[in-house]
């Protein structure tokens, strides 16, 4: 067992880039532009053998409208109260602010012990905004620099009680289960075989373009309000991670940033978004690209699509606000034509229709996501698939060559799954046109069952001995 550690503060202190430091990765989108961070981002973090989760928060303000900065600091204070203890950093080179004051009086009001960091003090300019952040009575202030890597031996001595609490709080915990108070079960090193889980968690992703409602069909997945919302297009920035579990199956999710044309992505922080969702496609498994009813399949959506299937990832189309759609079989008529005429690459998506706001037709979409992640890691045997090679070539022999002779396929096997990869062995196969190969893969589809996943299918000549 662990402890949580939530790092608060206010916008431009800091915050993410001791979040990547501690967890060891670039996660967090750090810019000099205060405000980056809106949602709060968990990961696991270490220094040296201690181990816990830490969780990146927004800048913390004073708003209590209903504004977007009011939200975010609604997520703030529910990371506070989620945390085991809370890392509040200043900037040691500002000095102390009225508002770092101020949210140090209201920490003082929480039930979440409080351990006090000054940032940026890698320089001696940094020595009279270390001396101040005594006055905010929340102790000896621990020097860092979270860009330079300094000051964590200190924030290590800071949390080992922490660890030694959680430590404590699991070994009653193990007791009571027992029966036995006085009995503590050690540690035997080994690992029944029978609970090991052998697979990872399902990575799937949510993507789309702004004001899609990704985040909030995220918090109606999670059944909490776990990420920042609103109407307002473009508040998520940062690909947020969330593992959580589903009917015992282990999900690690993430919410994206909205995607534009690229021609419109012209600001700094956008470009950096746009890259962070990027990469969450390629390091997931499953890849739910959400559509807003009212504007479904517009030429991004489309770009989007093919991104995924180009880096071969399993594509399910989820179409959003489906309650507000007037006409919904001419809608859904439309939705599957240009899926047809222009993602011919993968025929045979999977479209969802849902509500994200209400929750009508959401429990359809994880059945759905399972089902072809089992498609995309679907393994033909090698007897039944040149049988099944043997049915397409009499069916429609390969083309003639330059050579005047016709081009000879002589047997095909599966390289490997996610996606499904074939390779065609022939001494001419790599002169094969990509229309045959198109209509063998579309025949993998039809005869076993692999509709909604990318095919790739790949041609090896053997060496000729004479040669």
């Amino acid at each position: 067992m662990t402890f949580t550690l939530a790092i608060i503060g206010r916008p431009n202190v800091g915050k993410s880039t001791l979040f990547n430091r501690l967890v060891g990765k670039r996660l967090a989108i750090v810019d000099d532009t205060p405000g980056v961070t809106r949602d709060r981002r968990e990961g696991d973090a270490s220094i040296s053998d201690l181990k816990f989760r830490i969780l990146d928060t927004a800048g913390l303000e004073e708003a209590t409208d209903d504004s977007i900065e009011s939200r975010m600091r609604q997520q703030t204070e529910q990371a506070v109260a989620e945390a085991d203890v809370a890392l509040l950093l200043i900037d040691a080179r500002a000095g102390v602010t009225p508002t770092d004051a101020h949210f140090a009086q209201w920490l003082r009001t929480q039930n979440t012990p409080v351990i006090l960091a000054a940032n940026k003090c890698e320089g001696a300019q940094a020595e009279a905004g270390l001396l101040e952040a005594y006055s905010l009575g929340l102790g000896d202030p621990l020097p860092l620099s979270a860009e330079h890597g300094l000051g964590l031996e200190g924030l290590y001595d800071a949390l080992v009680p922490f660890r030694e609490e959680a430590e404590a709080v699991a070994a009653r915990e193990a007791a009571a289960l027992s029966g036995d108070d006085d009995l503590i079960p050690a540690d035997s090193g080994e690992e029944d075989d029978d609970e090991k889980v052998l697979a990872g968690p399902l990575r799937l992703a949510i993507v789309g373009r702004p004001n899609a409602g990704k985040s909030t069909l995220v918090n109606r997945l999670l059944g909490e309000e776990r990420m920042l919302t609103g109407p307002e297009a473009g508040i998520t920035r940062d690909a947020i991670a969330t593992h959580w579990t589903w009917e015992g199956r282990d999900i690690r999710m993430v919410d994206t940033a909205g995607l534009r044309k690229q021609a419109r992505v012209q600001e700094k922080l956008e470009y950096l978004a746009v890259n962070d969702t990027f990469r969450a496609i390629q390091y997931a498994q499953v890849v739910v690209l959400l559509l807003d009813a009212e504007q479904p399949l517009e030429k991004q959506d489309l770009t989007i699509a093919r991104k995924v299937v180009d880096e071969g990832r399993a594509l399910i189309i989820a179409v959003n606000k489906w309650d507000s759609v007037a006409n919904r079989s001419e809608t859904m008529a439309m939705i599957k034509d240009r899926l047809q005429t222009s993602l011919q690459q993968i025929r045979g998506v999977r479209v969802v229709t849902m509500s994200a706001l209400t929750g009508r037709g959401v429990d359809k979409l994880m059945p759905t996501i399972f089902e072809v992640f089992d498609l995309w890691n679907a393994r033909v045997p090698t007897g039944a698939l040149n049988r099944w090679l043997s049915t397409m070539l009499e069916a429609h022999p390969p083309p003639m060559g330059s050579h005047g002779k016709r081009l000879t396929i002589r047997y095909a096997t599966q390289a490997k799954t996610r996606p499904p990869t074939f390779y065609l062995f022939s001494s001419t196969a790599g002169k094969l046109p990509d229309s045959y190969l198109r209509y063998l893969a579309n025949g993998l589809r039809d005869d076993f069952g692999l509709d909604g996943v990318p095919i790739r299918i790949y041609t090896r000549s053997g060496k000729n001995p004479y040669a």
